[in-house]
């Protein structure tokens, strides 16, 4: 009960603003365009209320629908005028409006009662005509010559006697003949009609005189609409067409058509649209891309809908739907896992059992059913093989006895899709060719014809033979004897010198013969050439002798194979060359030359550079040997300070004996190190109390020398 108090509290909330709602207001007929004639507050916090005007008694356009603005927590409802509102209290002087409010779930319809009142001096001309723009009457051309349009004649001034009359000039061609407002205030058609008028629109400007010297204007357009019978139509019903899928984009679909005057075309849904358009002229729907059902299975019924319209007059329209069915065309043979079934089977294999279930597809609709059928056998005879299904099985029991019958069993299954035209009988390639095993192939196929018109249960049928040559594609790169040579060469000036030959084959394909040669870089100065394998020094005779430096070039020769075999593979030979000029005599004129043969033999340099190489063994003893050294003497000067750490201050009688010793031990290996005189310690005093008032003084026995001795660190001072 509690959750029924809010919508409870709200309902009175709005029934009691309702409810201060008057029954009835007046208003005045000078109120104009816009005014507000009523505000009045609405209480609905949980939910958007609406507020609509459902009628209006008399009907009239004077009231514009009421509206709602949110106010904090309240909404302000306001009824106002529109913006053709001209009230006239001689005309009428009631308005009764029903109103409709919804907050929520609750719906209430209060009335609204207007009275309109005379203001004696508001002028009538002041409402009636106050739009400057004027007021639109629309006419069909049809009209009879002569018929009443419109009444001008406004309520309340008969009393004063007003006169109406056209003010405008009406002067041909572009007007019939003149319009005419006779003494009812009927505003009538000219007499020669307006037949073929539509869609001119005739400005009137018409001139009110009542009173004394009282007048005003009113500006009335009247707009002629051609004649129903002549409107804008599709001829026909909404087409219904059926296109294969392989249409090519551009092509025609449909044409259609529409009886109007400059009649345009466009296609409004769906917007866009991928795959159809239609000419804006001529009406023909033409298809804009492929249809293939397979990538895109939306567009196997496609509806449009089409509109035709007048250039001049675009809101005179009408629409059409057009259907566009695209059917599958069959392309695509099915296609089978296995193509090719190669088994063995032992001759006591029992009947039934299954050698291979096949799996074929449909590529043109795919998960479509397929028919496999068993076509012949061989060896002939009683069938050893059946088809059930998609499974291959044993079909009767196999007989080794026979000669021959075990051999081989070979049988062929054909596979039809559904599509038309039916696809199957295609040839694949199963495995890789090599052109330098098996150049051509030779195929015999097999065609029957299953369904004819003459003897539809006989079946005829032909062979043919189908001779596929491989072509040769180069697999393998040629390969150099020496892919890197180094060379030095003697070259006498003024001649060609042989350098070297590049000597090169496919391994693979030693049958291969044919290369072509070119340096690619390292040739400058364009000292070398190339005579099909043999690299040639070609010498530059120069004008004044004088002594050539040494030179080095790194030529890269590329080597590639030739013929019409594609791709031409090619691999890089590098050969470096050591050029040094060489001449018979250090003075040579141009009539004597020394006799130097034309081609000399190259002479390779080997260079030999030694190098210490240890064996594994060797470097595994070293590693591990010099890593005890550093341990073990690392041992040793850890003990080392740990002694002297541990050493206090006042050492007792057995700490000092202690301490003598390892001075005494220190003191004859300091002395043996240096190969000094060995020197007796002196003895240690008899009392533990001589001992800790020793003051450092010692004397050598030997040489009766006296020093200091530091008890702790052993060292010792000559005095």
């Amino acid at each position: 009960m509690a959750l029924l108090r809010p919508p409870v509290l709200l309902l009175a909330l709005v029934v009691s603003e309702l409810h201060g709602l008057p029954w009835f207001i007046n208003v005045s007929e000078s109120q104009g365009p816009g005014a507000i004639l009523y505000s009045f507050p609405v209480n609905c916090t949980s939910y958007v209320p609406t507020l609509e005007l459902l009628y209006v008694r008399p009907p009239t356009t004077f009231f514009n629908p009421p509206s709602l603005n949110r106010q904090q927590k309240t909404y302000m409802a306001m009824v106002t005028l529109s913006s053709s509102a001209r009230l006239d209290a001689l005309a009428v002087n009631h308005y009764r409006l029903q109103l409709r409010l919804t907050c929520g779930r609750k719906v209430l319809e209060p009335t609204l009662s207007v009275g309109v009142h005379r203001d004696p001096g508001y002028s009538p001309c002041a409402s009636q005509f106050a739009n400057p723009g004027g007021e639109i009457i629309q006419v069909r051309e049809t009209v009879t010559p002569g018929a009443q349009l419109y009444t001008l004649l406004l309520p309340g001034l008969q009393l004063q006697r007003a006169q109406l009359s056209i003010n405008s000039a009406q002067d041909p061609p572009y007007f019939p003949g003149p319009f005419s407002i006779n003494g009812q205030g009927w505003l009538l058609a000219p007499s020669q009609g307006l037949k073929g008028q539509a869609p001119k629109v005739f400005p009137l400007d018409v001139l009110v005189s009542f009173g004394q010297n009282q007048s005003c204007h009113r500006m009335l357009k009247v707009k002629v609409l051609p004649d129903p019978s002549s409107q804008i139509s599709f001829l026909g019903q909404a087409p219904n067409v059926t296109i294969l899928e392989d249409l090519a984009p551009g092509s025609n679909v449909v044409q259609v058509r529409a009886r109007g005057l400059d009649v345009r075309y466009e296609i409004i849904s769906p917007v866009p649209c991928p795959l159809f358009s239609i000419g804006r002229e001529d009406g023909m729907v033409r298809t804009t891309a492929p249809l293939e059902l397979a990538p895109a299975r939306g567009v196997a019924i496609t509806r449009l809908q089409v509109k035709a319209y007048e250039r001049r007059r675009p809101w005179a329209s009408v629409d059409l739907d057009v259907t566009v069915n695209v059917r599958s065309v069959n392309r695509w043979p099915p296609r089978c896992l296995p193509a090719m079934l190669v088994t063995e089977i032992p001759e006591t294999t029992p009947v039934g059992t299954v050698l291979k279930t096949f799996t074929c597809t449909d590529p043109d609709s795919a998960g479509s059913p397929l028919n496999y059928e068993l076509r012949f056998h061989s060896p002939p005879g009683p069938a050893s093989l059946c088809l059930r299904g998609r499974a291959l099985e044993v079909n009767a029991t196999l007989d080794c006895d026979t000669p021959g019958a075990c051999f081989q069993h070979a049988a062929s299954i054909l596979v039809l899709d559904g599509g038309q035209p039916p696809m199957t009988r295609e040839v694949h390639l199963l495995g890789s060719l090599d052109y330098e095993l098996q150049t051509l192939y030779r195929l015999t196929v097999l065609v029957t014809d299953h369904s004819q018109d003459q003897h539809p249960t006989q079946r005829r049928s032909g062979s043919c033979t189908i001779t596929i040559e491989v072509e040769d594609v180069n697999d393998y790169a040629p390969k150099c004897q020496s892919p890197f040579q180094e060379l030095t060469i003697y070259a006498p000036l003024g001649h060609s010198v042989e350098v070297t030959k590049v000597s090169c084959w496919v391994p693979q394909e030693p049958q291969r013969r044919a290369f072509s040669y070119s340096i690619v870089g390292g040739n400058s100065q364009s000292r070398f050439s190339l005579q099909g394998p043999i690299l040639v020094h070609k010498s530059i005779t120069w004008g004044p002798p004088w002594p050539e430096q040494p030179h080095t070039y790194e030529l890269l020769i590329r080597v590639a194979d030739a013929g019409p075999s594609i791709p031409h593979l090619s691999t890089t030979a590098t050969v470096i060359v050591h050029l040094i000029p060489w001449s018979t005599s250090t003075v040579t004129t141009r009539t004597h030359r020394s006799p130097v043969p034309s081609v000399m033999t190259p002479l390779l340099v080997t260079d030999v550079e030694a190098f210490w190489q240890p064996e594994p063994w060797f470097v595994v003893v070293l590693t591990v040997t010099s890593a005890l050294f550093l341990l073990a003497l690392g041992w040793l000067f850890s003990r080392l300070f740990q002694g002297l750490a541990q050493m206090p201050q006042t050492p007792s009688k057995s700490a000092q004996a202690l301490l003598l010793n390892s001075i005494q031990g220190t003191e004859e290996s300091i002395e043996g190190f240096t190969e000094a005189p060995r020197t007796e310690m002196p003895r240690a005093p008899s009392s533990v109390m001589s001992l800790q008032h020793f003051d450092g003084r010692a004397q050598d026995s030997r040489t009766g020398r006296e020093y200091l001795f530091n008890t702790l660190t052993g060292a010792r001072r000559w005095l």
